[in-house]
């Protein structure tokens, strides 16, 4: 799976970050070819992963902002088995050590406020399975490319990116995809 994606982002790299259900119906539309649900419950997020499948891409769900998921192996056995998602995005390791070993794409988050976050964060990566590291916010190209050197793990560049400009720069910086929920971004 983590091949598919990388595939994916080669041909365009920008990931649609849905975080409501109008902003899914255009994700949906977009060229994006995958999807980050930021947003649903229990109750719905398997018809929310089965509408990006539907629509030919794959569906990657935030399992720490899904109403009624915890922060335990369960959630990635019911994101698999219940909701079929394609992949699992979190800040928790131990989730994502359950969903790889399921065979799902995982997705480790990291929010980068500092240089002591950015240590924590390469100190967790050595104990890390994830087949891709998100760093929030996205528009620090600096810290991408320094990243992204130390770790060989592909990236993904997320959070304040404003315009093609921020895309471009973390692009060139080392970043594999760039997730938004910019709307007009998707579609550039």
């Amino acid at each position: 799976m983590q091949n598919e994606m990388l595939e994916r982002l080669m041909d365009f790299p920008v990931i649609a970050a849905a975080k409501s259900q109008s902003g899914l119906k255009r994700a949906l539309q977009s060229p994006c070819s995958v999807v980050f649900l930021l947003f649903g419950s229990i109750c719905n997020i398997g018809e929310l992963a089965e509408a990006v499948r539907s629509a030919g891409k794959l569906a990657v769900v935030h399992a720490d902002l899904i109403d009624g998921l915890s922060p335990r192996e369960v959630s990635a056995r019911f994101l698999k088995e219940t909701a079929a998602a394609d992949g699992v995005i979190s800040t928790k390791p131990q989730l994502l050590r359950c969903a790889r070993d399921l065979g799902l794409i995982t997705v480790q988050r990291f929010f980068l406020l500092d240089s002591m976050s950015l240590e924590n964060a390469e100190k967790h990566l050595a104990e890390s399975a994830a087949d891709f590291i998100e760093i929030l916010p996205g528009a620090m190209p600096k810290v991408i490319r320094g990243f992204a050197r130390k770790t060989g793990i592909p990236l993904i560049a997320g959070g304040l990116i404003a315009d093609k400009e921020d895309v471009v720069s973390a692009l060139g910086a080392g970043a594999t995809g760039v997730s938004t929920t910019r709307e007009a971004l998707w579609f550039q």
